[in-house]
């Protein structure tokens, strides 16, 4: 029986292979089936299909399947080109996690501000002024802290003692820059006449210390009795207790603090050798209390807060903090238990208040305390701190106008 085209040529291997049709049916062009350069080929050696690469024919030059060919790798040559679209598609995925991590993270801490205060419901305040200011309180509850975190704290009292201002920042953002200008606690002002929630008597304007305005009608009196010794309207609040300080601090790794001299005071528990510190919520809380072993008392006190509140908006921003989920969550996580804002506050806007805050220490701004002319007159309620009427109008009014300060605080 003929078979067409069934002549055999055994070539050079003594290995028979029909020849191919002279006209195939159809073409192959590849696309089918992925060639396996790494299969070994039936019936010749690993090199080729025959002593020399070849299939019953001549022997080809070196290369795959030619002579004296080494077995070629089945993986891909790897070019530039390739390395960089890998880089490129690791870079865009790492960017893409960072920021569905951050922008969770922005939702969640915007939902979860406290805002308490409605700054649209104080009576008789003052017109607007050019710039935005911020009044950043430093407060003493001790909401959220133990009995044994009290005590090693040293703060004294206990989580139901309610809350006291410790501290008291009005800070001054417009076009020539940024203004840190602290209250005193004790400044001697008039409170003006209000209702006082917890009797719900009526009281006349008084003189009073200036932290009384917050212990008689808690945010909304301590703002009206700003706004009305200063002329100048607040525009966000902000408060922070004892517990969100420390909670914050340890939350970012510490903060860097320089110390020109060996601090020691028992009642806050600060104990700092001369030099540079990393200090933890403990030690940072302490060196924003103390004041017995500062010079002027309440001033140094307050450009110790200053100067601390500064350093830790620098380093709430770093990388290293904003761009790290296992900081950046505690962090916001730990400023929120005892933050308390006004009800127009958002993220954004509290992202601001730290930009600015941190524009002081890049040099973009100025840090001061209110002109004084008296650390200690004696009033009916103790001794309390004096302003310079003449330099503090002053100052005020280049804060409410936006022009750039030009009061000199003397140290």
């Amino acid at each position: 029986m003929r078979t067409p085209n069934a002549s055999l040529n055994t070539g050079s291997t003594g290995v028979f292979i029909p020849h191919q049709r002279d006209t195939p049916t159809h073409t192959y062009d590849g696309s089918a089936l992925p060639f396996d350069a790494s299969a070994r080929p039936y019936g010749g050696s690993e090199n080729g299909y025959g002593p020399g690469g070849s299939v019953g024919g001549p022997a080809r030059p070196a290369g795959f399947g030619g002579s004296g060919g080494t077995r070629r790798s089945s993986r891909p040559l790897r070019t530039p080109r390739s390395r960089a679209r890998k880089i490129m598609r690791a870079v865009s995925l790492l960017l893409c996690l960072l920021l569905v991590t951050a922008g969770s993270t922005y939702l969640w801490a915007d939902i979860e501000l406290n805002r308490d205060v409605d700054l649209g419901k104080i009576t008789d305040r003052v017109p607007h002024g050019k710039g935005t200011n911020y009044l950043i309180v430093g407060s003493d509850s001790r909401a959220g802290l133990s009995a044994e975190a009290i005590k090693d704290l040293h703060t004294g009292g206990s989580a139901a003692d309610g809350r006291r201002t410790d501290s008291m920042i009005l800070l001054h953002t417009g076009a020539n820059g940024t203004t840190m200008m602290s209250l005193p606690r004790d400044s001697w002002v008039t409170i003006p006449a209000h209702i006082r929630p917890q009797t719900g008597m009526h009281y006349r304007p008084a003189k009073n210390k200036l932290n009384a305005a917050f212990s008689f009608g808690g945010p909304e009196l301590l703002i009206r009795t700003i706004e009305h010794n200063t002329g100048l309207r607040i525009d966000h609040y902000a408060e922070i207790g004892f517990a969100g300080f420390v909670n914050i601090v340890n939350a970012v790794g510490g903060v860097d603090m320089c110390v020109d001299r060996h601090i020691k005071d028992e009642k806050s528990g600060l104990n700092l050798t001369k030099g540079c510190h990393n200090l933890d919520g403990r030690n940072a809380l302490a060196f924003v209390r103390q004041r017995h072993q500062e010079a002027q008392g309440d001033l140094g006190r307050s450009r110790n807060q200053q100067k601390f509140l500064a350093a830790l908006a620098r380093k709430a921003v770093t990388p290293g903090v904003a761009l790290d989920p296992s900081k950046l969550y505690p962090a916001t996580s730990a400023g929120l238990d005892t933050l308390i804002v006004d009800k127009g506050m958002s993220l954004s806007t509290l992202a601001s208040l730290f930009q600015a805050m941190r524009s002081v220490t890049a040099g973009h701004g100025k840090q001061i305390n209110v002109p004084v002319s008296s650390l200690g007159i004696r009033t009916s309620k103790g001794e309390a701190v004096k302003w310079d009427d003449a330099q503090a109008k002053k100052l005020f009014a280049e804060l409410r106008d936006d022009r750039p300060v030009t009061v000199a605080e003397k140290k």
